[in-house]
């Protein structure tokens, strides 16, 4: 394996550690015993666990920006966008129900921390508002874009954070429903935007 391999692996397990654990529960010896690297060879890659949380803060906002691009190409329509935004509750509700959301878990606990990566964590939150925020430009609320899009990111996290707490997911299943109700009453009367029916 190669060294940038390595380091990608440890990422990513250190990724998965932080979200199942906490930032501060996980040690470099868990994130080392769960690669399989000795300490030093682990030092190698990285001398800090704050230097692993900026790369796991890295990966995070790539795969989120990857995740919304795909989501562009894919639907075909602003509505169909959000209406994938809304059902990753369902995709993702085993994890979601276990764990919570992995990036308000994160911009919690750091918040907590005061840590100095608070910022940058919270900046994952920022890109799904901006796309969000785009999104209801399009569908012509350009006027109250931002305000809309804080509210359904704001009631997503409402629903992820519930769904932990009572581990129901039939309660994801109605509150996304509810959700996608509300999406829908947000489009102009007069021009209902052309979108695909569900499944």
């Amino acid at each position: 394996m190669s060294a940038s391999e390595t380091r990608q692996q440890i990422v990513d397990v250190a990724d998965r550690l932080f979200y199942e654990h906490g930032y501060e529960a996980t040690s470099f010896a868990d994130i080392a015993k769960d690669v399989g690297l000795s300490r030093g060879n682990f030092y190698y890659h990285f001398k800090t666990k704050d230097e692993i949380l900026d790369a796991v803060i890295e990966r995070r906002m790539a795969t989120t920006r990857a995740m919304l691009d795909s989501w562009e190409q894919e639907a075909g329509s602003p509505a169909d966008r959000m209406r994938s935004f809304a059902r990753i509750l369902i995709v993702n509700r085993t994890k979601i129900m276990a764990h919570g959301c992995p990036v308000g878990t994160l911009c919690n606990e750091l918040a907590k921390l005061d840590h100095a990566a608070k910022d940058d964590a919270a900046r994952l939150f920022t890109v799904f508002r901006d796309w969000l925020a785009r999104q209801f430009a399009a569908l012509g609320r350009e006027a109250d874009a931002e305000a809309l899009a804080l509210h359904i990111l704001m009631r997503s996290q409402g629903v992820a954070t519930l769904a932990t707490a009572f581990r129901d997911e039939d309660f994801i299943r109605r509150e996304v429903a509810d959700m996608e109700a509300w999406l829908q009453a947000q489009y102009p009367v007069a021009s209902p935007p052309h979108s695909r029916q569900p499944a």
